[in-house]
């Protein structure tokens, strides 16, 4: 009886020390990054939602280390709150007038929440249902890679791009946009997307979710073609034949996306 709740107190004390750093982290770096730009009596609701990711990713962290066949899911929980975490923490350092609660992604659209929630439903019944479909450990270790993966892509083109970036399509150029080609951008045209493509599939391999793979898949494909045919609209009105240079030169990065055609 002693020795579990030594555990139990451990696991309480992983997560408060873990949901308690997500409080100061981001709130100090945004006080401090953004000064004016950022309403005062918005610091507590970044904070409550830097809480709740912390804790998310205390709780998963624990799932991943116990004994336990929801293993995968502690992986995927860490994945997810960290993903949406260090979103608003890269903005907060590489643009932070662009801050908003919203940098979080935490509600990105209706269909991204019911993607989520779809996914969570999935890995519960066919976790009850036929437990031995979740215990295909190489498959979540690939789906694993390619979350680490993708996430590093995403958040190096972030960086690199710097106060060039931003969650939302401009159409308008500010003063300061410039065209970056360098970095991870010499080697796709939208690195943060193609990030992001394999990060949302790597989450459905990781929990085994074949219904979701297919989904994800189609949905993520379907989005990104879209956003990426409105982007470049811009990116042609705001720097003309350089950009269309560029586009010729180096690919999106994501499978039979080509981006929006320019006539010759």
């Amino acid at each position: 009886m002693a020795g579990s709740k030594l555990v139990l107190e451990g696991r309480i004390s992983i997560i408060s020390f873990i949901s308690g750093l997500g409080v100061i982290i981001i709130p100090l770096l945004v006080k401090f990054g953004s000064g004016s730009h950022f309403p005062a009596f918005l610091l507590n609701q970044v904070a409550v939602r830097a809480c709740f990711l912390g804790f998310a990713f205390g709780c998963g962290l624990i799932l991943s280390f116990a004994d336990t066949t929801w293993t995968h899911f502690g992986w995927y929980m860490c994945s997810l709150s960290f993903f949406h975490y260090s979103e608003y923490l890269v903005t907060a350092m590489i643009n932070p007038r662009s801050l908003s609660l919203d940098s979080f992604l935490l509600n990105h659209s209706v269909e991204y929440i019911v993607a989520a929630v779809s996914s969570w439903i999935e890995f519960t019944v066919e976790q009850l249902l036929i437990p031995e479909m979740k215990q295909v450990n190489w498959l979540s270790l690939v789906g694993l890679v390619m979350v680490l993966c993708g996430e590093s892509l995403r958040k190096a083109a972030m960086l690199t791009a710097g106060s060039n970036f931003n969650h939302i399509v401009q159409n308008e150029k500010a003063q300061t946009h410039m065209l970056v080609t360098s970095g991870v951008y010499a080697f796709f045209r939208h690195p943060s997307y193609v990030g992001w493509f394999y990060w949302s599939i790597g989450t459905q391999i990781m929990l085994c979710n074949p219904v979701c793979i297919l989904g994800y898949t189609f949905a993520s494909w379907r989005f990104f073609r879209e956003r990426i045919e409105e982007e470049e609209i811009s990116l042609i009105h705001f720097f003309g034949e350089e950009y269309i240079e560029y586009k010729k030169k180096v690919f999106t990065g994501l499978p039979f996306i080509s981006g929006i055609r320019v006539n010759s």
